[in-house]
């Protein structure tokens, strides 16, 4: 392409005909981001272990003119992986983009560990995203835009104890990132990480005020971001504007982690 020939630039930002699955897409930055990927035209399949909130989710999309679906899913069990995979292809045909953003919170003090509170952690954060790209993997292998973006934290280059089995996952998913991408490039599958620093989300509100204060006031911006501005990022990492990314970490963080 020379440079006098004009391009759609808008094009490469679309996601018409992908499917995508999106996990804890019922709330938050999930939610925001599967609405965002309806509005590029892909349809999408939002995840979160409660029903109730599947169904919810999936008629306000619907509503929104997006084709989309709500399957329950714990992201700790392998067996609704399996079938979340099942589900989707069976509704939609094909998987093009998994967002792994489904997390657990759970806070437990350095020293007082409990192997049930370090196993739920680390299967929502950790074994789930995995696992599920892995299920995925044929359907992905089939697409011509296969994209996977495993949602991590600002959390994972900081330190703050309360929260270590979340930042530990996190960097842990960093780490398989790249090797994911490492291992998947050559069969076009792109993965990539996005990294949020402080957004306001029910996990963060879950905070007593003045922690949650604290937390938007320390990236260089000085504030929180919103759910929905976590759609562009993901939207590119998604689509065809990212064609030449892999195995990388875009920090929409307001500048927390560069301080």
């Amino acid at each position: 392409m020379s440079l006098e020939e004009p391009r759609d630039v808008d094009a490469l930002f679309r996601l018409d005909g992908r499917v995508a699955i999106v996990t804890g897409g019922t709330r938050g930055i999930g939610r925001a981001i599967a609405q965002g990927f309806g509005w590029a035209g892909a349809r999408v399949v939002v995840a979160s272990r409660k029903p109730e909130a599947c169904d919810e989710t999936e008629a306000a999309l619907r509503e929104a003119g997006i084709d989309a679906a709500g399957i329950a899913c714990h992201m700790g069990s392998l067996e609704d992986i399996r079938s979340l995979v099942q589900s989707t292809v069976e509704r939609f045909g094909a998987i093009d983009i998994v967002v792994n953003n489904a997390a657990n919170a759970l806070t437990e003090p350095i020293g007082s560990f409990t192997e049930a509170g370090f196993t739920k952690s680390m299967d929502v954060n950790l074994k789930g995203p995995v696992f599920l790209l892995q299920e995925a993997l044929p359907y992905l292998r089939a697409s011509a835009h296969a994209s996977v973006i495993n949602v991590v934290s600002a959390g994972a280059w900081l330190f703050s104890a309360p929260v270590a089995h979340y930042a530990a996952a996190k960097s842990a998913m960093v780490s398989y990132t790249k090797s994911m991408a490492a291992a998947f490039a050559l069969e076009g599958i792109r993965v990539n990480a996005l990294a949020p620093g402080t957004v306001d989300t029910d996990m963060v509100r879950a905070n007593p005020p003045e922690v949650a204060a604290s937390m938007a006031k320390a990236g260089l911006l000085r504030r929180a971001a919103t759910a929905e501005e976590m759609i562009g990022p993901a939207l590119f990492l998604a689509s065809d504007a990212s064609s030449f990314v892999t195995g990388t970490v875009i920090h929409a963080d307001g500048g927390l982690v560069t301080r």
